[in-house]
């Protein structure tokens, strides 16, 4: 009787045993708000996978439930199916443990603001920084989603401040693809490069922004966010007909105080007045009409009530 031939066969069927692990084969985001769970969407939609930090369980319910409504939103306009979303959502894990970041590649910090004065504090953002260091390994980039925040002081008390960077996803613009890298002045090139892979990895196009308060995009909107204030306060035209004339006459996606609305007057407040304070312009001091929406609570979207009125679904109540 001929003798059996046995053979391994793992190497024909789908073991991770020699599988060769690829760059960002999955990344972290610490704070799964708005922002992050943006972050988070777009991440696992490309095939990565995704761990993301809440400090509670009921944070992290809020987070899948923000997370499953942008996908239903694809579904919607028949861009994902069913079976593709369920695919996604198991590429994507809360947690309420740093510990859980160990294999991660890369992780952005995408803390909230605070409720109450609408700023991300740095000493919040630099302690994100250091839990990170402490379980990552030294090759794994940490960033931030920064906006106002130089990333240098974010990294000044850094072991490796080589490996830290700053992002900007435009996350409050519907389809708006791109992304602000920003280079600290420690980030090293190999830092950087990765960076920009990881951004084409997702689909985004990207842009290099010098360290700066504000950078490109937010600085541009604010400016044109307080002259729109100024035309309506002068009585020159009304919300809805500014709007119109950037969307239809500059062929913007969506009006200057509609976007207002979405990213929300309270930080938008914020926003202006740490850029005042960093620049010392004029042009950077919130406009009269803001600071009365922030003090009345109306918001924007978040709301209910902004520059617009907005029912629970988040569409303009005409």
């Amino acid at each position: 009787m001929a003798e059996e031939i046995i053979e391994a066969i793992e190497r024909y069927g789908l073991s991770k045993r020699n599988r060769k692990r690829t760059l960002f084969s999955r990344i972290g985001v610490v704070g799964c708000g708005k922002e992050g769970s943006v972050i988070a969407t777009r991440a696992a939609l490309k095939g990565l996978e995704v761990v993301f930090l809440e400090p509670t369980d009921e944070r992290i319910a809020n987070a899948y439930a923000r997370i499953e409504h942008q996908l239903d939103k694809k579904i919607q306009n028949w861009g994902l199916t069913e079976n593709e979303k369920k695919a996604i959502l198991g590429r994507i894990q809360g947690t309420i443990k740093y510990e859980d970041f160990s294999g991660c590649d890369f992780v952005i910090e995408a803390i909230r603001y605070d409720d109450q004065t609408g700023e991300r504090r740095v000493r919040n953002r630099k302690e994100v920084f250091r839990q990170l260091e402490e379980v990552l390994s030294p090759r794994a980039i940490i960033a931030s989603n920064v906006s106002t925040v130089v990333v240098t002081e974010l990294a000044s008390e850094m072991v490796h401040q080589d490996r830290c960077i700053g992002l900007h996803f435009l996350s409050n613009i519907p389809d708006s693809y791109i992304i602000e890298i920003v280079r600290g002045l420690n980030t090293s090139d190999d830092t950087y490069n990765k960076v920009c892979q990881f951004a084409k990895a997702i689909n985004h196009e990207y842009v290099e922004v010098m360290e700066s308060a504000g950078l490109v995009s937010l600085r541009l909107f604010l400016i044109q966010l307080n002259e729109a204030c100024s035309i309506l306060m002068e009585g020159i035209s009304t919300v809805e007909d500014i709007d119109r004339v950037l969307t239809v006459g500059f062929g913007h996606r969506q009006g200057v105080f509609r976007t207002a609305d979405q990213l929300g007057i309270e930080k938008i407040v914020k926003m202006l007045e740490n850029l005042y304070e960093e620049y010392g312009h004029v042009k950077y001091k919130p406009s009269p009409i803001l600071l009365r929406l922030s003090r009345a609570k109306h918001f924007g979207i978040s709301k209910g009530k902004g520059f617009y009125n907005y029912d629970e679904s988040g569409n303009i109540i005409k």
